[in-house]
Parts: structure tokens; sequence; C-alpha cells
């Protein structure tokens, strides 16, 4: 019987084990999505009080921003898995989980919300303060419809990103993805080949499908921006040809 890492009798374990895999991949589905949640509401909020009129709360913003993004995930994850403890609060791995990779990956969430609303012209917000608007009816009626078009791109590459980055919870026994690949491998002969391929397999199935519908939705916003300024122009050179008439 071969030994190698990748032995047919290796797959066949995996395959009578597969309830095991399966369950860390829904746990990875679970924890990604109520993260991502989690980090869409840090993102929309911090991503406000970067653009307030208010240098107070742009520090608050640029604090949290600039806290969570230089810090690796993995001691974050580690610092909250061991510190909650301290202080009385006995959270399990799928809850830290989610907290711990919602609050990073809003972080970056906080800046493309930021950068999208900094995208729409000035003139709009102006305009919108001439007719009586304040700020959250700017924002709400005005400006964040048009911003979500414009950062969906972005957010769906954070989404993709957030996918992956479940799998630091392995360090903290999360039952993700992951965690359940390594336990079994190790427990199965070091059958370490099988349950990274088919772990792999698993994310790429989630994350690739997401990927790819960003590269396309993006190119189609160039696409009609590409077209809209075709139309302008032609409008443009017909008021030039009326003017000559």
């Amino acid at each position: 019987m071969s030994n190698g890492p990748f032995a047919l009798w290796r797959w066949e374990m995996l395959w009578s084990d597969k309830a095991v895999i399966f369950d860390g991949f829904v746990t990875t589905l679970l924890i990604s999505i109520l993260a991502l949640l989690f980090a869409l509401l840090l993102g929309v909020i911090f991503g406000l009080l970067g653009t307030s009129d208010r240098k107070t709360l742009r520090m608050v913003n640029r604090v949290y921003v600039e806290f969570f993004q230089n810090i690796p995930l993995l001691v974050q994850v580690f610092f909250i898995y061991n510190a909650f403890p301290f202080l009385g609060m006995r959270w399990s791995s799928f809850m830290i989980g989610v907290l711990g990779v919602g609050i990073y990956h809003g972080a970056y969430v906080a800046e493309v919300v930021r950068a999208g609303i900094h995208s729409i012209p000035k003139g709009q917000f102006e305009a919108a303060k001439a007719q009586g608007f304040d700020y959250l009816q700017m924002m709400g009626y005005i400006v964040i419809p048009q911003t979500i078009k414009i950062i969906l791109p972005p957010l769906t590459n954070q989404a993709v990103n957030l996918i992956k980055n479940t799998s630091v919870l392995a360090t903290i026994s999360g039952l993700d993805l992951m965690y359940q690949a390594d336990s079994w491998a190790s427990q199965g002969r070091l059958s370490y080949g099988p349950a990274y391929v088919v772990a792999g397999v698993l994310y790429f199935i989630i994350c690739f499908p997401l990927a790819s519908w960003a590269r396309w939705y993006e190119r189609r916003i160039k696409s009609r921006e590409h077209i809209q300024l075709s139309d302008n122009a032609k409008d443009e050179l017909m008021m030039m040809a009326e003017d000559v008439l």
C-alpha cells in the first residue's frame, strides 16, 4: 500500500469522514456572513465619520482605521481570545471569530465607504444643502444610493478577503474549515495532502465566483462611464455644429 501524501487510501479515509469537513465548511460560511454584516455596519458608521465636516469625528475614523489595519488579524484574534476571560466574558470561539474578523475588516470597509462618498461630485452636496437637506437626508437620499454602485466591486473583494481570513480562527479552535481539515489530518495518519487540497477547493468555490462577479461589475461600470462620456462628446459636437450653422 502506497504511503505517499496523496495515496488513495488517504482520500478514502477523508471521504468516509466527509461530514467533519462539511461541518467546518458550514461554520466558515456562517462566520463569514455574520462577520461581513458586522464589518459592513462598522464600515458604514466609520466611513460616514470619515467624511464629516467635524475634525473630531474624522479623527475617530482615522484612529479606528489605522489601529486595526496596522495590527495583524492573528494578533487581534489572540488578544480577544485571551483577554476576554479576564474581563469575565467567556465567549465561544465562533463569536470571537465573528467579532475579531468583523472589526478587522470593518476598518477596510470604512475606507471603501469613505472613498466612495468622496468620489461623488461636490456639486451634488452643495445642491442638496441649497435645497435644505440636512446631513442625514443628504446622505440617505442622494449620496449613499450613488455610492453603493461605486463601492460594490471593492466591497466584494473585501468579502473575499474576509472569507479567506477566517482560516486564522483555526489557531483558536474555531471549528472552521481550516481547523477541521487540520485536526482531521493530524488524526488521520498525517493525511495533510487530501485535507488541505479539499479545504483549498472549498475556499475557491466560495471566493472565485465573488471575485469574478466583482471584476465583471467593475468592467460594466467602466463601460457605462465610457458610453456616457461618448454621449456627452456627441452632444457637444452637435452643439458646436449648430453654432457653426
